[in-house]
């Protein structure tokens, strides 16, 4: 598990100044995969997965629960005048475009995040059948740039640019990458387009108020051949039992989520719309990858024991950071409330007799070759 410690352990390069962006439109059949049982990546979507008889079901203490100037800019000193709330961190560029945290707790629940993924992928980093070597590649949305920064260390003849509206990833990097501040929502550069042989964007749920027109940005960055690729875990959970009954406060939660998120526009729970939106801007041979993860220790398989161990511990420091911004800046709830709410989905994800589990998507299609 090392291999994901912190993202300041990641291999030391020179020094990159961040960059500021301004913030600026394109059918086959849809070839939905589900991996079988104990091949590909994981977990199908309707394999069951076998509880361990001997497991108690209490929660598990290993977890620790508890306009184009995009070239070089100086960036400017208000990107750095952070939005403080709810005795959390956020971010200052296009303030209010994004509910999430970016405070230091923030990005190591993102960090963590990351292990999750490369647990599900068994160490890759994307799944789109990429077989000639990267040269260009954009992790838009990246975050603590920590896949940027395994991305480019393992294609060191790649040149990877990541952005996002917080500047909060690390000085020291690869060589071949940079980081921007930037805005995906707005329009892309024009001298970016027909560039990149690999767009990422990955936990952007929340984020995109209009998907076909970003996934159309993307389509037009793209190199012809090039492939976009979206991996996003869904924000419903379930139980191996079946769905959760109506006073789960999970369910609840869940439901107030979705709500408040149409409400402020940018739906979390739109993975499973990818694959259309994707296909009905012109990328081809697209395909939605579905992996059954559990949450918590309770598969008798040692390997998704693992996945749900890490992915208890992601739930349990997520209940926070998206319940804060949507509780009190949409539904208006008091302090109080949301904090009593808080509580008791907590003690609901630690409840491992539950068999909670939640389905991850990987998106991926290419932008057709050129004739």
């Amino acid at each position: 598990m090392a291999d994901d410690a912190a993202p300041n352990s990641l291999s030391a390069g020179p020094s990159h100044s961040l960059s500021t962006s301004p913030s600026a439109a394109v059918e086959t059949g849809p070839q939905t995969t589900i991996p079988e049982q104990g091949q590909g990546h994981g977990q199908g979507q309707d394999d069951a997965i076998e509880a361990d008889s001997e497991f108690s079901g209490d929660a598990d203490s290993a977890v620790g629960v508890g306009d184009i100037q995009s070239f070089t800019t100086s960036l400017a000193s208000t990107i750095y005048n952070y939005t403080y709330e709810n005795g959390r961190r956020y971010h200052a560029y296009r303030d209010g475009a994004y509910l999430f945290p970016n405070d230091d707790t923030e990005q190591d629940r993102l960090d963590m995040l990351h292990h999750i993924f490369k647990l599900v992928l068994r160490g890759n980093l994307f799944k789109a059948p990429i077989t000639e070597p990267l040269q260009q590649v954009l992790d838009f949305g990246t975050g603590t740039g920590i896949w940027a920064i395994d991305l480019a260390d393992e294609h060191p003849s790649a040149h990877v640019q990541g952005t996002d509206l917080s500047p909060i990833q690390p000085d020291w990097v690869p060589a071949n990458l940079e980081f921007v501040v930037d805005d995906c929502e707005s329009s892309w550069p024009e001298n970016e387009h027909s560039l990149y042989d690999l767009v990422h964007g990955r936990s952007m749920s929340g984020s995109i108020a209009n998907w076909s027109v970003l996934f159309s940005e993307a389509f037009q960055c793209l190199k012809p051949g090039g492939w976009l690729e979206m991996q996003e875990f869904d924000v419903w959970f379930r139980s191996e039992e079946g769905e959760l009954p109506a006073d789960s406060k999970i369910a609840e939660w869940q439901q107030y989520l979705d709500q408040a998120s149409l409400i402020f526009g940018k739906r979390l729970n739109v993975a499973n719309e990818f694959e259309k939106k994707m296909i009905e801007v012109g990328f081809e041979d697209v395909r939605d990858d579905i992996i059954k993860v559990p949450i918590g220790a309770w598969p008798r398989d040692r390997r998704l024991k693992e996945q749900g161990r890490w992915l208890q511990a992601q739930m349990l420091d997520s209940i926070e950071p998206i319940s804060l911004g949507y509780c009190s800046r949409i539904l208006k709830w008091s302090e109080a409330k949301t904090q009593v709410f808080m509580a008791g989905v907590r003690n609901e994800f630690l409840n491992n007799k539950t068999h909670l589990f939640v389905y991850c998507h990987f998106i991926y299609g290419r932008r057709p070759r050129a004739p």
